[in-house]
């Protein structure tokens, strides 16, 4: 199944929201504002839209309430994530090769979610992200360096003083990143001591079953 080109960000948003619960429409819609605002926002016209796509690709299903606490003959229209859209949603937060201009912002959304990940998923995740994040510095870097030996042979227009505000212009963008590479690091770290912990409380109380595998990691017999 695929979607118009720019819209797996907020199909990725939709399914994650879903995946917590259901919700109606203009939930979906204040979740996705409050996450890419403050300045872009998704419109109604947009929304409802790609809602009736997921809808009628069997991601989600509609379902009609009425309002909490109100006397009303009106209903609400919400949607639940299907078990198909499940499947989807995994499929989108494992995808690490769709929109790669764009996958800064998307492995933003992707973490708020690991929650719903397998461990070794999530740290598949984050490595690759560290990788992400390399490449821009490291390009970034490259590309500084060949622009001060090239910028002599452009003319009188590439003087010292145009020369220098570019490059003040690329080093903030390798300081962005480099801390962009600092967080997924320590994301790293974070995940790792997670799993170290979980081992080390197997071998400290072998009367409580942990289930670390690939299908559960949470504690069970409390």
């Amino acid at each position: 199944m695929s979607f118009v080109r720019g819209i797996e960000l907020y199909e990725l948003i939709i399914l994650s929201q879903l995946m917590l619960q259901p919700a109606h429409g203009y939930r979906i819609a204040s979740i996705i504002n409050d996450m890419i605002g403050p300045y872009a926002r998704v419109s109604n016209g947009r929304l409802y839209p790609l809602l009736s796509k997921l809808e009628k690709a069997g991601l989600i299903a509609a379902y009609t309430e009425a309002p909490v606490g109100q006397q009303s003959d009106r209903q609400l229209r919400a949607y639940q994530i299907t078990e198909v859209g499940r499947k989807r949603f995994h499929e989108l937060m494992m995808d690490t090769t769709s929109n790669p201009g764009e996958y800064q912002k998307i492995f933003l959304q992707k973490v708020a979610t690991f929650e719903f990940l397998k461990p070794s998923e999530r740290l598949r995740l984050i490595d690759h992200y560290i990788n992400y994040c390399q490449a821009h510095v490291m390009h970034l870097t490259a590309e500084a360096d060949d622009l001060v030996q090239r910028s002599p042979e452009w003319g009188p227009d590439w003087g010292p003083a145009r020369l220098k505000a570019v490059l003040n212009v690329m080093q903030h963008m390798v300081d962005q990143w480099q801390l962009e590479l600092d967080w997924a690091k320590s994301l790293r770290e974070k995940e790792l001591a997670r799993i170290e912990s979980s081992n080390s409380a197997i071998h400290e109380d072998p009367k409580k079953s942990y289930t670390q595998t690939e299908d559960n990691y949470s504690p069970e017999g409390d």
